[in-house]
């Protein structure tokens, strides 16, 4: 007799779980990302449930990811985002979502927890005690430029400018991110900088999934700082370009239409245990991915 479905485990997932976890996010209808997935099973920790009596390679039926920020993270974090919150659509509207980020919470402990919510889950995040705390507005499309260059120079990162991205990062998000910033050079093909006789200015990655070229994060002194760094990384991309860009970055987002991409999807960013989130908002362009903030 099949288990029924509130006493089945949450477990931890690995490496090996990667095939799994994307093979049901393109069941969800989302991108396989398999380098975002393992990402975040490595800089963070990932969580799942799994049907015995499902066929083998469908067994994974729910899973979700939590990455930690801060003194002592991941084992006393203050900060944490939670992602890839996705359940089999087989046993959608069953309590695993639920589940799922009560599990994620517990985990976290004290810790603020955020995380970019979709029409579709707002309801749910709302319901467990999240508040929303902004927006962000998905931008997909061929870059194409238009009008002038930017006039910001950029380059490309050497090792030498990790002490300093990591600087500049704890800065604009507000907690030390260094176990996912140091894997960027190995997860982006393209890595750049912009730097001014004060410093560096910004910075912005790259890196290729299926049928798009994902940019996050993308940290930056002000808008003409972000456009450098975006028609840099841009330039040879032979394939679509995709990020999410913080609605209150209005003259980004305008630029971004001109340039050749179109607004696709829009989420809600939400907070727990704290109304704001942490950081510089006006130096935080768009995140590395939804599911590390």
């Amino acid at each position: 007799m099949p288990m029924p479905l509130a006493e089945l485990p949450v477990r931890r997932l690995t490496l090996r779980d990667l095939a799994a976890c994307a093979d049901l996010s393109e069941e969800r209808g989302w991108p396989r990302t398999e380098r975002k997935w393992g990402l975040l099973l490595t800089a963070g920790t990932g969580y799942g449930i799994d049907d015995p009596d499902a066929p083998e390679g469908k067994r994974l039926i729910a899973t979700c990811t939590l990455t930690s920020y801060g003194t002592g993270a991941p084992h006393d974090p203050s900060y944490a985002v939670l992602g890839m919150l996705l359940v089999a659509a087989r046993h959608e509207r069953q309590g695993l979502g639920r589940r799922m980020a009560q599990h994620a919470l517990a985990a976290a402990g004290s810790a603020q927890v955020s995380l970019y919510a979709t029409a579709s889950g707002e309801g749910l995040y709302r319901r467990l005690g999240f508040t929303a705390a902004g927006r962000a507005d998905t931008f997909r499309g061929h870059f194409r430029p238009s009008g002038p260059p930017p006039t910001i120079a950029t380059r490309p990162v050497t090792p030498d400018d990790l002490p300093a991205i990591i600087r500049l990062d704890t800065e604009t998000f507000g907690h030390d991110r260094t176990a996912v910033i140091a894997r960027l050079p190995a997860l982006a093909d393209r890595f750049r900088v912009a730097e001014g006789q004060d410093g560096l200015l910004g910075y912005a990655a790259a890196w290729p999934d299926r049928d798009a070229d994902t940019v996050g994060p993308l940290v930056a002194r002000d808008t003409e700082t972000a456009k450098a760094l975006l028609a840099s990384l841009a330039t040879g991309a032979g394939h679509p370009l995709r990020l999410d860009v913080d609605t209150q970055h209005t003259e980004l987002g305008d630029w971004l239409s001109t340039q050749g991409l179109t607004r696709t999807a829009s989420s809600t960013t939400m907070s727990y245990g704290a109304p704001v989130l942490p950081g510089d908002p006006h130096r935080r362009f768009a995140p590395l991915a939804t599911a590390t903030g």
